[in-house]
């Protein structure tokens, strides 16, 4: 059965998203994701062109935030954290972005993207200093890649033995301080 130009392409990235978070971005070979995928790796040439841009397809991430208009104000640092936990365990992008991003520049720099792009606009709806958005932004950007890094990369045990809802009730109050709590004497919140 021959397969549509969209079911290779989505056959290839499927592939590559697996290689990619197993050996990251330097281990990862064309030659690997084409025997991974069942096909030539010409065909991976063919619709992707490189390495390069197969990894950026593969690490295509949407944070896909909730509405926080819809969650009450002195709980946005749960929510957050409770969302961020549910992507990092349903999404390969998310992992290949963080194993590959702090050994490689251009991946780092595309985490960095994806952060400052979708994080940082969500944290200007909650402070109306839209100056300290990115501030913001960036800390609970080191709470949530930290604990991401250390529960599913290096698998600290402590961190990795905890249930979800242990994580929503210690890193929950921090990120909640970040995005709303006191700076320079104001309390935000």
């Amino acid at each position: 059965m021959r397969r549509s130009s969209e079911d290779t392409k989505a056959v290839i990235l499927a592939a590559a998203r697996e290689r990619f978070a197993a050996d990251g971005f330097q281990g990862a070979t064309i030659r690997a994701i084409a025997s991974d995928a069942g096909i030539d790796p010409a065909m991976v040439m063919r619709y992707f062109g490189n390495k390069e841009k197969l990894f950026a397809a593969a690490a295509d991430v949407d944070l896909r935030f909730p509405d926080l208009a819809a969650i009450p104000r002195e709980e946005v640092g749960r929510a957050l954290i409770g969302h961020f936990l549910d992507r990092w365990e349903q999404d390969e992008g998310m992992m290949i972005l963080l194993r590959t991003g702090v050994t490689n520049e251009a991946v780092a720099e595309r985490m960095r993207g994806i952060f400052a792009g979708q994080l940082a606009p969500l944290v200007s709806k909650l402070d109306d200093d839209r100056e300290r958005a990115p501030l913001r932004a960036g800390l609970a950007a080191t709470q949530v890649l930290g604990m991401a890094l250390c529960r599913y990369v290096l698998r600290l045990p402590p961190v990795a033995a905890m249930s979800r809802e242990e994580i929503v009730d210690w890193l929950g109050p921090t990120l909640q301080r970040y995005l709303t709590g006191d700076v320079d004497g104001h309390d935000t919140a």
